[in-house]
Order: structure tokens, then sequence, then C-alpha cells
């Protein structure tokens, strides 16, 4: 599939996914309510497809492609503005007859939705099993910040701020919490050289603020890296008959120094049945073994050489229990960690550059489509989990300003005038639209600055 069709398919796949089920959740309990809906459109403007239910519901898919809503009806509607639309029942229930209590239930249903289908999405990833390459970095340039805590090797992240490392995806999020941030970053490596682990406290000062895009692996000295370190090896290989275990690190061949599994599986491949000396170090000693590697034949009849060894690799994988509780958890996390840059952004400690718009979704989830579905399933939640966010925020428009508008009229005991309801609407409606300018100028600065 070309290119210019996979991105756009990628972002309504996505964005769909999310408008979906924000709105369901609206839907749902707006009929356990007892409400009479009048329309689910996903999309705004004109009807591209559209279909009348039992219930006298009309659903639609409409042509702009940026969201969606559920329409319940309301006592002060008049037959203009129903015109259109399916006929409403004598005895239909008006949304405006409801409890404050059922109006914010239905209010904040579309958020919470999005946040059950992040956990669900979650949940479904860790029974399915992730696969990420050990979080293994080479050692640091000496003037950077993880030399001068005190790390002089390549090392394995093992916890940052105490939290419990299972690869570099998990290193980034822990990281990002701190964007901004002034103090220190307890960072605990074990150091491949020696074995030994160690905790390293990494000083910060107002770290990364203001940047646009901030990088929190490189600006520590963390330097991503596939080294040499065994994961698994097969049962009679030539590796196995030479002694070689899981988690040695291959620091040599014949006096040659290794920096690399790219750069050791090239020897292995170039020296079919060539005995080579290997340098090894396990548990902080230094071991010469010598193997043989066996010698194959590809598809395109060359020969190469074999060893029978796979790269160390994390494998996450959990019962569907206890994938359902991880996937909670993970929201939760996700969650905080979205309010947290957020308030950051308010507070002026992170570039409100970061954000991302409609051409900035499209292009990472084409991406990631392209890279593994696991991926682009793992952008979706986070994606339901910033738009869940998003609309419990206290503006007009939003799911978080008719809760206010709702509390509001609890309390004094009678609605909001329309006049300043809809003086809030537009007021909402330039505050998102300042906002859709913004990230798409992000967008496209990112896509050709």
């Amino acid at each position: 599939m070309m290119d210019w069709l996979l991105y756009p398919l990628a972002f309504a796949g996505l964005l769909g996914v999310l408008v979906v089920v924000h709105e369901f959740g609206h839907f749902i309990v707006a009929r356990l309510a007892g409400v009479h809906v009048l329309s689910f459109s996903v999309g705004f403007g004109k009807a591209l497809l559209s279909r009348v239910d039992k219930n006298g519901t009309t659903f639609k898919l409409s042509m702009i492609p940026l969201g969606g809503y559920v329409r319940m009806y309301d006592t002060r509607d008049d037959a203009a503005s129903l015109q259109g639309m399916a006929a409403v029942p004598a005895d239909a229930v008006a949304h405006s007859s409801l409890s404050a209590w059922w109006k914010i239930a239905i209010a904040v249903a579309g958020p919470a939705a999005n946040f059950v289908l992040a956990a669900v999405v979650y949940a479904l990833l860790f029974v399915t099993g992730t696969t990420e390459y050990a979080p293994t970095t080479q050692a640091p340039k000496a003037d950077t910040k993880l030399a001068l805590a005190g790390l002089n090797a390549p090392a394995r992240v093992l916890r940052v701020d105490g939290r419990e490392i299972a690869g570099w995806q998990s290193v980034l999020m822990a990281l990002s919490d701190r964007l901004g941030e002034s103090g220190a970053i307890a960072l605990e490596v074990q150091n491949l050289r020696s074995g030994r682990e160690q905790t390293l406290q990494v000083p910060i000062d107002t770290w990364l603020q203001g940047d646009a895009q901030p990088d929190v692996l490189g600006s520590l000295g963390l330097q991503p890296a596939l080294l040499s370190v065994v994961g698994d090896v097969v049962e009679g290989s030539p590796a196995s008959r030479a002694g070689l275990r899981a988690n040695d690190w291959v620091v040599g061949i014949n006096d040659r120094e290794v920096g690399s599994w790219r750069q050791w599986v090239d020897e292995i491949v170039e020296h079919p049945q060539v005995p080579l000396i290997l340098s090894v170090v396990r548990a902080g000693q230094v071991l010469q073994l010598t193997v043989t590697p066996e010698a194959r034949t590809t598809a395109a009849g060359e020969t190469v050489g074999f060893l029978g060894v796979s790269p160390a690799v994390i494998e996450v994988r959990f019962t569907p229990l206890q994938a359902l509780w991880k996937g909670c958890v993970e929201t939760v996390d996700k969650t905080v960690m979205t309010l947290s840059m957020l308030k950051k952004m308010i507070a002026g400690l992170l570039s409100v550059q970061n954000l991302v718009g409609p051409v900035g979704i499209a292009q990472i989830a084409g991406d990631t489509v392209k890279t593994s579905w696991q991926m682009f399933f793992g952008v979706m939640a986070l994606m339901s989990i910033s738009l869940g966010v998003l609309n419990l925020l206290p503006v007009p428009l939003l799911d978080g300003g008719q809760v206010v508008f709702i509390v509001i009229e609890a309390v004094k005991g009678s609605p909001v005038s329309d006049g300043l309801q809809q003086g809030a609407a537009q007021l909402g409606l330039l505050l998102v639209g300042i906002m859709f300018v913004l990230v798409t100028f992000n967008d496209l600065t990112r896509l050709f600055g």
C-alpha cells in the first residue's frame, strides 16, 4: 500500500475508534437514563451515510472526520431545530428533565469510555505478549550527566526513581515524569563489565524546560544500544557446545573489540567453520571461549556461519486476569502522566510545541502501522487516555464544561441563562480553534521544518 493512502487510513481508523467509543459512552448512559437520543454522529457537518433505528435515533457518518456528537432531546427544542430528524415520540424523556446526577453521569460517560478502552487495549497487549530489547546503554561520554554521576561502562537500566524497568519504553515514560523539574533522578543500573549494581543520582535543574522536542535519553547520556549480550542459546548449537550462556556479554573476537550485536553477527556470518576465540564477560569475570560457527547455505546459495544465539530481549506476557489488572494500572499511570505533562505546560515548564494535532496523529498512526500492530494499538490506548483527559477539562463545549454548568444549575436551582451558555460556547469554540491552529502549526513545523 502506498504511503499517501496508508497515513490517512491509519488516522481515520484510529480517530474513528476513539470517537465511536467516546460517543457510545454518552449514548449508552443516556439510554439507561431513559433519554430520547435524536442523533449519534461520527464527524461533523453534512451526513454522508445515515440510518434511523427502531427507537428513532439517527446514526450518521458525517463529512468532517474530527470528532462526533450525541444529540439528546431537550424541552427547549423547537420544530425548526428538529427539522430533518425522526419524529419525537409523545412520551419522550428530555435530557433537560433529568436530575443533576444523571446529567453529570451522561457527561462523564464519554471520557470514562475512553479510559475503559485504554485499559482493555493494554490488557489485550499484555495477554498477547510484548517484546522489547533489553534497556542496555553504551558507556556514556565523559562529559554527560550519567558519566559525571559515576557510570563508566555499558550498563543495563534496572529502575528509574524506584520504578521497575521492563524496556526502553518504560525508561522513557519514567523519565518523562521528571521533565521541567529540579533535583536528582535516581537511576539504578547494572554495570555490564563488573556485574555490579549501582544507584546513580543524576542531578537535573529545570530539566529540558521549554524544549520543543526534549531528548530525555540523550540529555542524560543514555545511548540505547543492542549490545552483544546473549539472550537465548539454542540447545545443541555451536554456541551451546562452546559453553555460551544467557546474559554472557561478548566483548571481543580474536582480540578484536566487539561493540554491538550487529558487529558480532557479521563476524559469525563471515567465518563459517572457522574457530573463533570469544572474550566473554560473565559475572564480572572475563572468559575465553572457542567457538566454531556451523556452515549453512542460504536461499541465494551463499555459505554463512551459524552460531545459535539470539539477543537479550524482554517478553512481557500475563494471564487474562493479570492482564486486566495490569491494563487498569497502566491506564491510571498514563492518565497521571498526561495530567502531569498538562500541568507542566500550563506552568510553562514544558513547551506547547510538544502538543500533537491531526497531521501529527496521522503520521504517528501510519508509522506505527508500518512498524507493528502492537505499537499501533499502544498509540491508540495512549490517544484514548489523552482524549478522555482533554474532554474532562472545564472548557465550554467539552464534557468538563458541561459538568460545570450542571453543578451551577444544581446549586442555584435553575439552568444557566441561554445567553451565558451561548457566550461560553463561543468562548469555548474560540479556545478550541486556537488550540487546533497551534497543534496544526506544530505538526507542519515538525513535518517541514
